[in-house]
């Protein structure tokens, strides 16, 4: 008998996606002009062409994707934003049907795609955990048998009989995964959502992730932007690239492939409407950039001098404490540093009114070493709660000026090891002679 569990042929997923046309935003005068127009063309015309503002185009979010998983494989799915990975794992896991081609899915299958996957919120830690136990085909007393170790793994046991809606982010992704991995599906898919949680935790959950796969033979899908996690993790990779399989084989191989892939800077970002913008029903990104030390828009970042960088969003429901996150990356995809706007004075522990916000943070020369870097921006609401999170949103290059300070830092034309490059205090003192 095979031991394939995941099999997918010439997959394909396609959307639909509307656009208004440049004429689209009109004053209410040819509002009301055009209405009086299209009455006249529609009785004049019953049976003619609709005219509509809108224009739809068709967007293949996967295409012809086709691959093989084992039973016990540890499989790391890779790609850039927008790369159709997500896409992926919500078919295989049945949350949304291909447009075209075939998958065949052996044994029970769980899945961690986004914080809260299948709780509700109403109810309580505790009723939860048999919810999510009975979906997966688990009857109550099988359920009962791994209880203690699901709450013991979550850490929520003050917590258990509180509604989730109740629980911050972290207390969401530690519960939703003590739960995905303790209930003996055979398969588990796991998206980025693990980066919510802490350090410490996101090594207890690689560890318990290979435990599944190495001695209870259980498969394991995870896709992750951090390239040493998936090369620590996994036994095989996949590269998407536009939709598409670039290439699969070992972590070190795909990982080499994507590293070395043309990326071209981007210093700014901007979502024009509310409508179409990252986000939750409370908030939604504007605008992200990039700022040399003049406040210029900018890619390309002296390693000597101050920059920062800009989150524009829309609080669309007021009352809610708010705020943005940004993650940098350096092209190695290893994470440098994160900043909370909740360190912001004028604005914390308080709630905002609805409207437009500006968030900047700051940074200082002599921090970043040479190379390119990306930022991820996370926005939160309430409890640190995320309502939506956007990677590799900026790309930018950090280099050395001309009349730079090398010196500082090493002889010859060698590159300073690390992600960080900072110009440290020293202070040296004289002891006296040899005794």
């Amino acid at each position: 008998m095979s031991d394939t569990v995941i099999r997918v042929e010439n997959l394909g997923k396609k959307y639909i996606i509307g656009h208004q046309n440049p004429g689209g935003y009109k004053s209410l005068r040819d509002v009301m002009a055009n209405s009086t127009k299209s009455l006249s063309q529609r009785l004049l015309k019953p049976l003619g062409k609709k005219l509509s503002d809108q224009t739809v185009e068709e967007f293949w979010a996967l295409k012809d994707v086709s691959f093989e998983i084992k039973k016990g494989d540890r499989v790391g799915i890779i790609g850039r934003n927008g790369a159709g990975k997500s896409t992926l794992l919500k078919i295989l896991s049945r949350i949304t049907e291909p447009t075209n081609g075939r998958i065949t899915v052996k044994g029970r299958v769980a899945s961690l795609l986004e914080v809260g996957t299948g709780f509700h919120p109403e109810l309580t830690g505790r009723e939860n955990i048999f919810l999510n136990g009975a979906i997966l085909g688990m009857s109550r007393i099988e359920i009962k048998k791994k209880f203690d170790e699901i709450v013991a793994f979550a850490e929520v046991e003050k917590f258990l009989d509180t509604p989730v809606k109740h629980y911050s982010s972290g207390m969401y992704v530690r519960l939703a995964f003590a739960v995905a991995a303790h209930l003996e599906p055979e398969i588990l898919i796991v998206d980025e959502v693990l980066a919510v949680g802490d350090a410490e935790f996101q090594k207890k959950c690689l560890g318990k992730m290979e435990d599944v796969a190495e001695k209870e033979g259980r498969t394991v899908l995870f896709v992750s932007h951090n390239m040493t996690t998936v090369q620590v993790l996994c036994q095989r990779a996949i590269l998407l690239e536009h939709g598409e399989v670039k290439r699969t084989g070992s972590p070190k191989t795909v990982i080499s492939q994507y590293l070395s892939g043309d990326f071209e800077n981007l210093a700014e970002r901007v979502w024009i409407s509310p409508k179409y913008a990252p986000g939750c029903q409370s908030l939604r990104l504007h605008r992200v950039s990039i700022c040399d030390r003049t406040g210029v828009t900018t890619p390309d970042i002296d390693i000597q001098h101050p920059f920062s960088i800009e989150v524009e969003y829309w609080v669309l429901q007021p009352g809610i404490k708010a705020g943005a996150t940004i993650l940098i990356w350096n092209h190695e995809r290893t994470l440098i540093l994160s900043s909370l706007s909740n360190h912001d004075p004028n604005w914390h522990g308080k709630t905002r009114p609805s409207g437009l916000f500006k968030s900047v943070c700051q940074f200082p020369g002599n921090l970043l070493n040479n190379g390119r870097h990306s930022v991820s921006v996370l926005l939160w609401k309430d409890n640190y709660v995320s309502s939506t999170r956007e990677d590799e949103v900026l790309h930018f290059e950090v280099h050395e000026s001309s009349g730079g300070m090398r010196g500082d830092y090493l002889s010859g034309d060698d590159d300073w090891d690390g992600a960080v490059r900072v110009l440290l205090d020293w202070k040296t003192d004289y002891l006296g002679e040899k005794k």
